[in-house]
């Protein structure tokens, strides 16, 4: 069984050379192309593909609109974003992001064909792994997909030491420390504009590719009433203000005295993600433990279902979005199943349920 790819661009060229490239690799069989996504609308219709490639520049219906359209369907298809159009920090790219595009792909405004033949190898794996990432490894089990390229699955140990359950902390300020990934863009957004001014000090953890948090922390902070900034090295954890672990960099919440602190470092990748959400669960667990406050969002996979978990073995209130307001209910479900959620709510209720549980409301 091979990967069924439809390729979307207004370019007869770049449609070829597409075609030439992922017809290439035999785990992966070109379905179709189309012009524009007026067309891709017909074909998909007729047959479902496994992964889908993008512009975003199109005549008729513009790729984005057509990304979040996709998105929006029951079963979405996951789709590479392939565009000239994506720059880092951009607009387009930020909205791909948010819309749930499973790759980027930078191509040139000069010299496409030749970017692309060159970028061979980084395009067949991209459509590998968007189609990875929605179908999980049963299907790519099944289909007989290599997992050589697969890297070991690490748990947090590979980064900092497991918290004692009993470990007893002095009563400090409550923090809040949160992970989310697909879909998490949007709902971090609607969570932190409910969040009041005076809110305890965040960290947040959001799988984004470097390069991307920095303008997603600049885009919250103008929406926000709370400071909403990149997180970098020795940032204190104050009221009223949010960091967020910046791309390809794990984050940690330390503390000395009464002071929290991050600290943004490199490693290996866990849980399959750097930054990981299990690595800021941990953190959290060993120096806040029942100071913190922890929120796992809508997301792919199972980064934080552990890190939950130590959390809430270490006295600290845990919360999950329920399964009806996620994007895709996967990290909250796991951490559901690991027994480390106390109470799962609707996005609309998460502001409400944290403050709550940091006394904030009663």
């Amino acid at each position: 069984m091979s990967i069924k790819v439809l390729i979307i661009d207004d370019s007869a060229v770049v449609r070829e050379t597409m075609t030439q490239i992922l017809s290439s690799d035999p785990e992966i069989e070109v379905m179709g192309t189309a012009s524009d996504p007026v067309f891709a609308i017909k074909k998909i219709q007729a047959e479902r593909p496994d992964v889908i490639t993008l512009d975003v520049e199109m005549p008729r219906m513009d790729g984005l609109s057509f990304l979040k359209k996709i998105n929006s369907l029951a079963h979405p298809i996951p789709v590479v974003i392939c565009s000239s159009k994506v720059e880092a920090g951009s607009d387009n790219a930020f909205k791909a992001l948010e819309y749930g595009a499973a790759e980027l792909i930078l191509k040139p405004k000069m010299g496409t064909k030749v970017f692309l033949q060159e970028s061979q190898i980084r395009i067949c794996d991209a459509v590998k792994s968007a189609y990875c990432s929605k179908n999980k490894i049963r299907k790519l089990i099944s289909s007989k997909l290599p997992l050589s390229d697969v890297q070991p699955k690490l748990t947090a140990d590979a980064i900092l030491d497991k918290a004692s359950p009993h470990m007893a902390l002095e009563t400090t300020e409550k923090i809040i420390a949160v992970g989310a990934s697909t879909g998490g863009t949007e709902a971090l957004a609607t969570f932190l504009q409910m969040m009041p001014i005076d809110s305890p000090g965040m960290v947040i953890v959001q799988h984004m590719p470097e390069h991307f948090t920095k303008s997603f922390a600049e885009r919250l902070n103008r929406l926000c009433q709370v400071t909403v900034k990149e997180a970098e090295d020795n940032d204190t954890v104050v009221r009223g203000r949010v960091l967020i672990a910046p791309g390809n960099k794990h984050t940690l919440i330390k503390r000395s005295g009464a002071r929290y602190y991050v600290e943004v470092k490199d490693g290996p990748l866990v849980s399959r993600h750097r930054p990981s959400v299990d690595v800021l669960f941990r953190s959290a667990s060993r120096y806040a433990g029942k100071n913190c406050v922890g929120v796992i969002m809508t997301g792919m996979g199972d980064d934080g279902a552990k890190g939950m978990k130590e959390m809430h073995d270490t006295g600290a209130w845990t919360i999950a979005q329920d399964e009806a307001s996620c994007i895709v209910y996967g990290m909250p479900c796991e951490a559901v199943k690991a027994g480390g959620v106390d109470e799962s709510v609707p996005l609309k209720n998460i502001a409400e349920a944290v403050l709550k549980a940091t006394g904030l409301r009663k």
